[in-house]
């Protein structure tokens, strides 16, 4: 061999080896880029992971603090308890990446306090603390701590993203590199070769003992390449796997997410994104303007177009949460979306694209606007309850003195005119704080099996005279027994106030439409309307052809004294007195309405728990008598008035202004043939806490109860106590004539 050939065969074999060095190097790299991106995959995973847990936290303790149902509670008792270990498993696979573990480190406190504060929210709700609650809402701590999680959540899987994109484009260069140095190997060993053939013809003993020793080599080398191609093979599969559950994930989340040019195309759309958006690849968002009205969060500012999500990410901006509402022309119904944004950006740092992702909170936002409306009305409902009863205490003494009056002034006709002009006006007062009690939900009902049917029927007929004729009534009752376990007497009244209220609506005639039939409320509905209780339920409707309502006014319409009706032609009360009386039955109202066809106001009612009850014969006038009546109530006017009344009718009275005192007349011998007590009077002692106090005292003693606002003491779920006699504030004297009477036994 001839130097210059051997000059060039061991440059050859120098190659050779370097390539070999190369390729084992790169080999080691192609493995741990393997390794990194496969970690990179698991902590995206269990980033979601975490994030799925504690919404579905989240949604328990909501589920809860509406429903009071126990599973909600152990549900989030069991996400609760997989929280903290989630968060301990992602910071062992973060270890590599310190900023990554500093961010879900500061998280970590975070996502554990927003857990104390629902669980202390549903210790609350248990316990019925209801100063609790409120100061506890009143800080507004939980939804804040929330979205810096959810936000702290999003950076992490923003950030390990891109670790995914350059450790997936850093082993894809890997794998490429590897190959060619593998190929350019194998070119080195056949050159080699070929030189070894050429030298065959000079030295037959060197050719055969270099060739021996190219063949060794040869097939070492093709071992290793074998060896390097199987390893590619490998990173090329683990690669795959981990490109095939990016894109499972990608497909199942529950957002919607688009990938769009700087154009606003989308490139890339998940299902959630063509179900809730309707928006596939190749759709352009900036011509989806045109088929939508959008607004701020608010529903009312209108969204202009560069305030649009698409455009803002396309001129660099990010953001997280921005509220938007789109109400399509199609008629499609209201959604409420979510927005994040993220712009994308290519190797120079020129904005390539965007990603956005969108979340439809429209069903958390209508069970919110529920929530609030329910707990508004409330809270009046509770303010009026409070001042009944004082109002019913000065009533009872304006309209029993007023009542003597108008009968002591005969003789002066001008003097009992303007007597009757109070007792009148007294009588409108009552009338108004008993529509408020029944908003309130505190009128003591006494509800009993009644055939919806009949009641309709004969409710019909008394509507036509009250209507006029321009009002064309019909009925469409469904056939078979219809029994609901209601205050017929209340229903009566209700069917009136919806039937007067469609009336106003029809001004120029129309018909008003009475309807029964029996339905089955589901877990569906009972979800999307917070206040139901699933089960079956006899369902009244009262439809009218009249003008409709907005939605503003829907929203509104069972708030007291809320009319749109012309000063003096309503009281505002009618629908608000409809709305107390269902929910104290235990059942559910919900108005459908459209503007310019008309409204439905749907009531649904509990079912009967047996043979309706034929209607109660009416009780002649009572006289009084000569017995001994115990009166106790804490108003001296009340006391004064009602001791003076009962002795007109001929009645021995006692009277004492609360409990203790009316005890220790007890305790001293007092004698008496009924006790007539306030059901709320002072001295930590309530009227019926007092009956019980003396009937261990004087076994089988009378009782007759009296109130202007109805607690817990004689009436439960809506009704009054078995056995309960109650003589409602204000009441005039005949109707105390009667009930004495009656509360006596003669």
């Amino acid at each position: 061999m001839i130097p210059s050939q051997r000059v060039i065969l061991g440059a050859g074999l120098a190659v050779l080896l370097l390539i070999t060095a190369a390729s084992i190097g790169l080999d080691v790299k192609s493995r741990s880029d393997a390794a990194q991106v496969n970690r990179t995959v698991e902590v995206l995973k269990k980033v979601s992971d975490l994030r799925i847990l504690l919404r579905r936290a989240e949604s328990a303790a909501r589920g809860y603090e509406i429903y009071r149902s126990s599973s909600f509670n152990d549900e989030f008792q069991t996400v609760r308890a997989r929280i903290a270990p989630a968060l301990a498993d992602l910071k062992r696979n973060m270890r590599d990446n310190p900023d990554q573990l500093a961010l879900l480190e500061s998280t970590e406190p975070l996502a554990l306090r927003r857990l104390d504060i629902a669980a202390e929210a549903m210790r609350l709700r248990t316990a019925n603390d209801s100063d609790g609650i409120a100061a506890l809402q009143s800080k507004g701590e939980g939804r804040s701590l929330m979205d810096m999680v959810m936000g702290n959540l999003d950076r992490l899987s923003s950030g390990e993203e891109r670790l995914l994109n350059e450790r997936s484009q850093a082993s894809r260069r890997t794998g490429t590199v590897l190959l060619g140095i593998d190929v350019a190997g194998a070119l080195v060993i056949l050159l080699l070769v070929v030189m070894v053939m050429r030298e065959s013809q000079r030295a037959t003993v060197q050719l055969q003992s270099s060739l021996d020793q190219t063949q060794a080599a040869k097939e070492a080398l093709e071992a290793a390449v074998a060896e390097r191609t199987e390893h590619l093979v490998i990173a090329h599969d683990e690669l795959r796997l981990s490109v095939n559950v990016l894109q499972s994930t990608f497909r199942s989340m529950a957002e919607a997410v688009l990938v769009i040019d700087k154009e606003g195309t989308v490139l890339l759309s998940n299902p959630a994104a063509e179900r809730m958006l309707l928006h596939r690849a190749g759709t352009n968002l900036g011509n989806l303007r045109a088929l939508s009205d959008v607004f701020h969060g608010d529903g009312v500012t209108p969204l202009k177009s560069d305030e649009l999500p698409s455009v803002r990410v396309l001129r660099g901006e990010e953001f997280e949460d921005l509220e938007m509402i789109v109400r399509p022309h199609s008629g499609n119904g209201t959604r409420h979306l979510m927005i994040s944004g993220r712009p994308m950006r290519d190797g120079q740092g020129n904005i390539s694209g965007a990603v956005l992702v969108y979340h439809d909170a429209t069903a958390s936002r209508e069970t919110e606007r529920q929530l609030y409306q329910s707990q508004k009305l409330d809270s009046i409902g509770k303010l009026t309850g409070g001042v009944a009863h004082d109002f019913n205490n000065m009533l009872t003494v304006i309209s029993g003195n007023t009542e003597t009056l108008v009968t002591g002034l005969k003789d002066q006709p001008e003097l009992q005119r303007t007597a009757r002009l109070i007792d009148d006006a007294a009588a409108r007062c009552a009338d108004l704080i008993q529509h408020l009690l029944a908003f309130a939900r505190k009128q003591p009902l006494q509800p009993r099996d009644v055939e919806i049917n009949a009641a309709i029927t004969d409710i019909a007929k008394l509507l036509r005279p009250t209507l006029g004729e321009q009002i064309q009534i019909e009925t469409v009752l469904e056939k078979g027994p219809m029994t609901s376990h209601i205050d017929p007497s209340r229903l009566t009244n209700a069917v009136l106030n919806m039937a007067i209220n469609a009336r106003d609506a029809m001004p120029n005639g129309g018909k008003l439409l009475l309807e029964t039939h029996h339905v089955v409320l589901d877990e569906a509905y009972a979800q999307a309307n917070a206040d139901v209780t699933p089960g079956p339920y006899v369902m009244l409707a009262v439809s009218d052809t009249g003008t409709g309502m907005p939605q503003s006014v829907q929203d509104n319409a069972f708030e007291p004294f809320f009319t749109t009706k012309e000063i003096g032609k309503g009281s505002g009360l009618g629908l608000s007195m409809v709305y107390g009386f269902v929910k104290q039955s235990g059942g559910h109202i919900k108005i459908y309405s459209e503007e310019g066809h008309g409204t439905t106001i749907k009531l649904y009612l509990p079912p009967g728990q047996g043979i309706a009850e034929a209607a109660g014969v009416s009780v002649p006038q009572a006289e009084g008598g000569a017995e001994t009546i115990f009166v106790v109530e804490d108003d001296n006017l009340v006391r004064t008035f009602v001791t003076a009344q009962l002795q007109s009718l001929g009645y021995k009275t006692v009277a004492a202004a609360d409990g203790k005192a009316a005890l220790e007349l007890i305790d001293a011998g007092q004698a008496f043939d009924l006790l007539f007590t306030d059901v709320v009077i002072p001295g930590g002692m309530s009227g019926r806490e007092l009956a019980d106090e003396v009937a261990r005292r004087r076994p089988g003693v009378k009782v007759l109860y009296t109130s202007g606002y109805t607690d817990n003491a004689i009436v439960h779920h809506g009704k009054l106590d078995d056995g309960v006699m109650l003589l409602t504030k204000p009441y005039r004297r005949n109707q105390l004539a009667e009930m004495i009477r009656k509360a006596l036994g003669a």
